[in-house]
């Protein structure tokens, strides 16, 4: 059903030339159209922002480049202690200009020193890791893999239409075993206690799913699912870390292909209408999407406010599945 493949097309675009049809999804730009084509739309098609940068995806970022630099410098048989001198060093230098306003919830918890504490405690903590990097036939570790696989069907029905199948995109943070099973590992960071509720948002989840058979198709070996790897920041130090899984078998995995093309068939239709509806039930999940300020306002002002309260990024610094890491 699924092929590995080079990426051949040429294209620096997700989308099909002179359409708003993409081709090459990843995770994040799936997520965003299942829960709400109009969110999909604003920030896929439009390229509208929050003015200034999330601390959370810039505080995420850094702290998954580290745990990476880590566990290469370990692949590479590099000892514990050179490589937690290498990986701060690092650190240090890429946060230098970092300008975090403390004061504010997010930022009292995800600031420089607090990612640097995190980063210490984290090794600290898997020293004795009991997982191990899986190393693949070219001998190097899968640690932070970028992939792209074509589908066996593409659009359906948009006319004019080239032959191009669909292309699913992203990145592993690393692929592990674990008790002889094979394991994606995602890293994920939390300010709240990681118990059973918060493992449970992973089963069923587009992101592991999407995971679990990228490892199973570019690596051709049978990835049991997801280890997340969670890291609670806590102002009174150590930090705490906890390890959830989640399984994916092969009829969920088919359930899944089978419900991403019935969706992609929705963003033919949408992109070929012109039009993505509002799902007005997702408008207040996780605290509230960042855009219902502007769905809540008539159709004929919400660019104004759009305008007024965003920034719309130039196609090239858009969100785009295929841009390399």
């Amino acid at each position: 059903m699924l092929d590995e493949t080079k990426l051949t097309h040429g294209s620096a675009s997700p989308f099909l030339p002179g359409t708003n049809l993409q081709w090459a999804w990843d995770s994040t730009s799936l997520g965003l159209f299942k829960t709400c084509p109009r969110l999909y739309e604003y920030v896929m098609i439009q390229g509208w922002s929050s003015k200034s940068e999330s601390i959370h995806l810039t505080f995420g970022s850094a702290y998954h480049s580290a745990l990476e630099a880590y566990s290469r410098s370990r692949a590479a048989g590099i000892s514990h202690e050179d490589s937690i001198h290498d990986v701060i060093a690092n650190l240090l230098r890429s946060t230098a200009d970092w300008d975090v306003d403390v004061s504010t919830k997010p930022g009292k918890y995800k600031n420089r020193n607090t990612l640097l504490g995190l980063v210490l405690d984290y090794l600290d903590h898997f020293i004795d890791d009991p997982t191990e990097t899986y190393i693949m036939s070219d001998g190097t570790p899968a640690v932070e893999l970028s992939f792209r696989f074509e589908l066996d069907w593409g659009p359906e029905g948009f006319d004019p239409m080239p032959s191009l199948p669909y292309l699913l995109c992203g990145h592993l943070d690393r692929v592990v075993s674990f008790n002889d099973q094979l394991f994606v590992m995602d890293h994920k960071t939390t300010t709240t206690a990681p118990g059973d509720y918060y493992f449970n948002q992973y089963q069923p989840n587009n992101q592991m799913t999407l995971y679990t058979i990228a490892g199973q198709v570019i690596l051709n070996a049978p990835i049991r699912g997801v280890i997340i790897s969670a890291a609670q920041i806590l102002l009174e130090k150590p930090n705490r870390f906890i390890r959830g899984f989640t399984y994916r078998t092969p009829d969920e995995i088919d359930e899944w292909l089978l419900d991403l093309r019935l969706h992609l068939n929705l963003a033919e239709s949408y992109a070929e209408a012109k039009y993505w509806p509002m799902n007005d039930t997702a408008c207040n999940n996780y605290g509230g999407c960042k855009f219902r300020g502007i769905c809540s306002k008539s159709p004929d002002v919400r660019e104004m406010f759009l305008k007024a309260d965003f920034e719309k990024k130039e196609p090239q610094d858009r969100w785009n599945p295929l841009k390399a890491r």
